[in-house]
């Protein structure tokens, strides 16, 4: 697709921002928490959330649709049929948001025919933003400014740093762990465990337990154009615009 593609990154570095300056205004006050048909928890800052992406995406690409996980959830499905479009997840992480750990995030990426393209996590506790514009272009952008480029690390020789689900880590993610070399093992919260492969703070993510799309495309954008991988567990590339927006199981890798 003909994008300036430097140029949209930047915009929707913008929009996360501003979206993660929405969640935490909410989140530093006392808030409601509701529960959707699937039982997963939604709040107040995810739907305002996803209000400011949708009007910023709308502006930025006023022809592309935009697949959000709250307007889903409320029964808006928009025409994938022509292969291109955004995928958003305004509060990845809502269980970290409502329990204060900080680990939430605001995450939107661009599929192109089924692949993830470019991405955006927003860390709005930590004012850190990850991104990627394609191959070999993911950042991360720290607080003060900082900026770093991403790109996955060489499996170390005493065993890997595995990341696992903090809130959603089953039997079958620790069988599959089972069968590496293990240096270390990490929980955390939300997209963050892909972008720590990313970063080469780790070298492992399996997630054999539910996911959706929006769960993980920015991720996945952010990780690939730092070198890295994912998956599904007989070795196929995680595809998007599948019916149901459900994702099989999966693991992400570094250089590995």
């Amino acid at each position: 697709m003909d994008l300036d593609r430097p140029s949209v990154t930047e915009n929707l570095v913008r929009i996360a921002i501003e979206a993660g300056e929405k969640i935490l205004a909410i989140y530093n006050q006392d808030f409601d928490v509701q529960t959707k048909n699937d039982a997963s928890p939604v709040t107040e800052a995810d739907v305002a959330a996803e209000k400011v992406i949708l009007s910023g995406l709308k502006d930025l690409t006023p022809d592309i649709p935009v697949l959000a996980e709250e307007s889903v959830a409320a029964g808006h499905s928009p025409d994938l049929s022509g292969g291109v479009f955004w995928l958003v997840d305004p509060l990845d992480g809502t269980k970290e948001f409502i329990h204060k750990r900080g680990e939430f995030t605001v995450n939107i990426a661009l599929v192109e025919q089924g692949k993830p393209t470019m991405g955006v996590i927003h860390v709005p506790a930590k004012n850190t933003t990850y991104y990627a514009s394609g191959p070999g272009d993911a950042w991360r952008k720290d607080q003060d400014g900082t900026l770093s480029r991403l790109s996955v690390r060489p499996a170390p020789a005493e065993g890997l740093t595995v990341v696992a689900s903090r809130s959603h880590r089953t039997p079958e993610t620790d069988d599959y762990i089972a069968n590496f070399k293990v240096a270390d093992l990490i929980s955390a919260g939300s997209s963050l465990k892909l972008c720590l492969v990313a970063e080469g703070a780790a070298d492992l993510y399996p997630r054999l337990g539910r996911t959706m799309e929006w769960d993980i495309g920015a991720g996945q954008a952010i990780l690939e154009a730092a070198g890295g991988t994912v998956e599904t567990l007989d070795g196929a590339p995680l595809a998007y615009g599948k019916e149901g927006h459900d994702n099989p199981f999966f693991v992400a890798k570094g250089n590995i």
